[in-house]
């Protein structure tokens, strides 16, 4: 990785398309990403769009975005707009990466928009050590967990990189001839040791931004769900969008599910850090006996002192996936005042946990009948 690109992406936390690390300060990453916050503004047009806004916007976990305003009006002219997200297949899929899907199932029956989801096989096997065997496996089950979502069959077509190239290639060379390696390795540090597949890949990911133009005949807007991380990849094809006809795709960005031990988020390399949507309900309580919180080191100095939530990784699980806000708010006032101990907010979240992956691998199991229907093609 580049100094430069070092400089511009990490601080006391990091966070760019392959890896995210530290406490992250959303507030400050705004300011690096040079997004926007998402406002009360905002939020209140959706709203009267939605006739409710989703809990996810609500506790603002998606709190950033780029263009969000400007799709709103378009929507409000008439103009619909496609919803585009996707999965980088480098393991099993855990509860962190539902959190974007929830809000884009949302989005989808609200304002009844298609979908365009893309799994970058290519990627993963070009930024990491698996082989293509590998990834193919963990392609058609991450296929049987975007089903499990409850998208809408008609309006949602899944790309996979490797299997529909030649949809994406001649649209990925129009992106790429506009883009100079200067620009590619200041937003993504590429250096002399990158491989030169990683330094034709982002033009790839570029594609489905502008599919739904060459879907529909004209430019159509698109909104892409999608956690902050990968914001990287938007910023460069908004920077040639204009040039070759289309609109800028817009964007709104999540924060990240924390990891189960201490700071940083959620992997997928890394098991303990979290909840898989095929773990068995005995691995699962196992997890969040041993998760990291805010408590103190005894039940005395609990009830004395009170603990944090602010820290607690099983108070946020809670509180983005299960609460009520009204529960979260009492959760919250009872735990800082001691009156509230881990072990019963943990007990909580097994219990909720446990039945929503149970719930969620029945689904994963009705999808295996369905994969071809949501597969894309140039007729979809």
């Amino acid at each position: 990785m580049s100094d430069s690109f070092k400089d511009d992406y990490s601080d006391d936390f990091e966070v760019t398309p392959w890896k995210v690390e530290g406490s992250v300060d959303y507030a400050r990453l705004i300011k690096k990403f040079g997004t926007q916050e998402i406002t009360d503004e905002i939020l209140e047009k959706i709203k009267s769009f939605t006739g409710e806004l989703h809990p996810l916007l609500r506790q603002k976990f998606f709190f950033s975005h780029r263009d969000l305003d400007w799709i709103l009006d378009k929507y409000e002219n008439n103009e619909k707009f496609y919803l585009y997200t996707g999965r980088g297949p480098s393991g099993m899929v855990h509860l962190g990466h539902l959190m974007p899907w929830f809000l884009t199932k949302h989005l989808q029956d609200k304002f009844d928009s298609n979908l365009l989801f893309q799994i970058t096989d290519d990627e993963k096997f070009l930024f990491g050590d698996k082989t293509m065997d590998e990834i193919n496996k963990n392609v058609y089950e991450n296929i049987l967990d975007i089903i499990a979502i409850g998208f809408k069959k008609s309006k949602t077509k899944i790309i996979v990189n490797s299997r529909h190239i030649k949809h994406l290639y001649s649209n990925s060379l129009e992106i790429a001839k506009r883009i100079t390696f200067s620009t590619a390795k200041s937003i993504f540090g590429f250096t002399n040791s990158t491989n030169i597949g990683m330094i034709g890949f982002p033009p790839l990911q570029g594609v489905p931004c502008f599919l739904p133009s060459i879907i529909e005949g004209k430019p159509t807007p698109v909104l892409i769900p999608a956690a902050i991380d990968q914001d990287p990849y938007w910023r460069l094809t908004r920077d040639i969008a204009e040039k070759i006809g289309f609109y800028k795709p817009a964007q709104i960005h999540s924060k990240f599910l924390p990891s189960l031990q201490t700071v940083g988020k959620m992997s997928s390399s890394n098991p303990e850090t979290a909840l898989f949507t095929t773990d068995d309900p005995d691995i699962i309580e196992e997890k969040i006996s041993n998760a990291f919180t805010g408590g103190q080191p005894t039940i005395s100095l609990q009830r004395k002192l009170g603990a944090n939530p602010a820290v607690c990784s099983v108070f946020s699980y809670l509180k983005y996936l299960f609460d009520t806000p009204g529960e979260s708010n009492e959760r919250e006032l009872k735990c800082r005042s001691g009156n509230l101990l881990c072990g019963e907010c943990k007990h909580d979240l097994s219990n909720h946990s446990t039945s929503f992956i149970s719930m969620f691998q029945e689904r994963r199991e009705k999808a295996k009948d369905s994969i071809s229907d949501f597969m894309y093609s140039e007729d979809s």
